[in-house]
């Protein structure tokens, strides 16, 4: 099985029912799945923040959800965790594409990854950080953790997760 395909297959082990997603290289292939996945209801966003607050509706009606995003895009989510995901303590698995690390080719992508780890961890976020195919083995107990704390939950997929850009 390929790691997209484990990757949503783990999301639908959880009881996830809605994922929002916003266009990224590296995610493609998951998001390709998620969109194909019948036991899937998938709604892109154009905007990480307000793929939070779909995400939250999906919650409140009594779906299970999750965001795939990239990094990059952590900054404008901030208001959005604090003040609706966390205050409220809904659940959110975030598989979030690492993107700035060593060998990457855009230099604004470097800026954000500087802050990425820390960011999530003033908002008290847990973080996970998948450097190679294996690490997605944790992803089952991942999702699980997210769901009995009802807290948000960050795992980084690193370039060299997804071999290379």
């Amino acid at each position: 099985m390929d790691i997209n395909t484990q990757i949503v297959n783990d999301l639908i082990g959880a009881k996830v029912g809605f994922v929002t997603t916003v266009p990224c290289k590296q995610l493609a292939g998951v998001i390709d799945v998620v969109e194909a996945h019948p036991d899937i209801l998938h709604v892109p966003s154009n905007k990480e923040d307000e793929g939070m607050g779909l995400c939250a509706g999906a919650w409140m009606g009594g779906t299970r959800s999750a965001i795939i995003m990239q990094n990059t895009a952590i900054g404008v989510t901030i208001n959005a965790l604090a003040t609706l995901i966390q205050y409220y303590r809904m659940p959110l698995p975030m598989l979030i594409s690492y993107r700035g690390e060593l060998g990457e080719p855009v230099a604004c992508q470097v800026e954000m990854a500087v802050h990425t780890k820390a960011l999530l961890a003033q908002l008290n976020i847990p973080t996970y950080h998948f450097h190679h195919e294996a690490d997605v083995g944790e992803l089952p107990r991942i999702l699980e953790y997210t769901y009995m704390c009802n807290k948000p939950v960050a795992v980084l997929m690193d370039a060299t997760f997804w071999k290379g850009y």
